[in-house]
């Protein structure tokens, strides 16, 4: 299976799927932070941080959706479609918590809250599971692509030198 949105040769979902979750973790540290006992805006930051993964999160679906327009009926297929809706989980889940905290004035978390966006950071860890288990899914049958300083030898002008150590 070949992604339809590339950059350079690279499927762009794997790359965006980054962005919703790392935010997503960030909105829960700063909530952990502002429950804690920390100053307030943390709580008003990590309301923002999960708006801004929620826009992201919705991005990266599209991208998802595009892509398993030709992912063929089989393991893959459902793996993919599984993948999709756990992170939409996760994200559903956080999104329920800022629909609660766009009423408040101040926009910090309660104990509830962070227990959910909590929930939500595991849920999105089977995700992560899964969009590993599907890149190497994808992967399968295709040439090895060089990896760590080797990949830079393919950089035009760059000079690279390995040296490995002597057995």
């Amino acid at each position: 299976m070949e992604s339809r949105l590339r950059v350079q040769g690279h499927p762009i979902q794997p790359m965006l799927v980054t962005f919703p979750f790392g935010l997503f973790v960030s909105a829960a540290v700063f909530d952990l932070a502002d429950v804690a006992g920390g100053p307030a805006f943390l709580g008003e930051v990590g309301y923002w941080t999960a708006v801004a993964a929620l826009v992201a999160a919705a991005l990266t679906t599209v991208a998802g959706m595009v892509d398993l327009w030709d992912v063929r009926a089989d393991r893959t297929r459902r793996t993919a479609i599984t993948f999709n809706l756990v992170n939409a989980a996760m994200a559903a889940l956080f999104l329920l918590t800022c629909l609660i905290r766009a009423q408040a004035p101040q926009r910090g978390a309660n104990g509830v809250e962070v227990a959910t966006e909590l929930l939500a950071l595991a849920v999105g860890s089977v995700g992560v599971w899964l969009g590993s288990r599907l890149m190497r899914q994808f992967d399968r049958g295709r040439a090895a692509e060089p990896t760590g300083f080797e990949a830079l030898r393919d950089i035009p002008g760059a000079t690279v030198e390995i040296i490995r150590p002597k057995a």
